[in-house]
């Protein structure tokens, strides 16, 4: 695998962590800078070390979670997504509290179980690993970054409720990640 074959992986990878990280950003009001960095270097960090956990752990790990890596991306996403919809009925946003880090842990576990899988397909593509994880890690960093920015310029735009729309989003990417792997 190439250079330019490792960086369009990654960005794919990526794209969940990106939409996340918009939704975060809808709802950031204060110190949007600082979420950048703390959400991108969690996600970041989970999508660099999920692969190298695949790489290391060969078929074996790939038979034991193929059969349900699916269902924990959906449920935990669903579950995010709810709470998420339900802060919405009872909070106002300006009373939303940054994500903690156990939030942060679940919603990073939730968008790199596919990097899981990725790495076991790198060991057996005699991938450079170390240059895998890293143009993994930080093309996720920046896309994260990026994605807690834009979230946060639209976010004033579309008012109050959109945590809602960003559970409901969050609940859309954990059914088509069930959907994919069902189908």
């Amino acid at each position: 695998m190439n250079a330019a074959e490792t960086v369009l992986i990654a960005f794919s990878l990526a794209m969940d962590c990106f939409s996340v990280s918009i939704i975060e950003g809808l709802t950031t009001k204060n110190n949007r800078i600082l979420n950048g960095f703390k959400v991108g270097a969690f996600f970041g960090l989970f999508q660099a070390f999920m692969p190298l956990i695949g790489w290391f752990g060969g078929l074996a790990l790939l038979d034991l979670i193929s059969g349900f890596d699916h269902w924990a991306a959906f449920s935990i996403l669903s579950l995010i997504g709810s709470k998420m919809i339900l802060e919405t009925m009872h909070k106002k946003i300006e009373d939303k509290k940054p994500r903690t880090v156990y939030m942060l842990i679940m919603l990073s576990v939730a968008t790199s179980i596919d990097a899981l899988v990725v790495g076991v397909s790198l060991a057996f593509f005699g991938t450079s690993i170390i240059m895998a994880i890293a143009t993994f890690g930080i093309v996720t960093f920046l896309l994260s970054f990026l994605g807690i920015q834009v979230g946060y310029k639209f976010g004033s735009f579309f008012g109050q409720k959109v945590g809602a729309v960003g559970g409901l989003i969050l609940i859309g990417i954990g059914t088509k990640i069930l959907i994919e792997h069902l189908v």
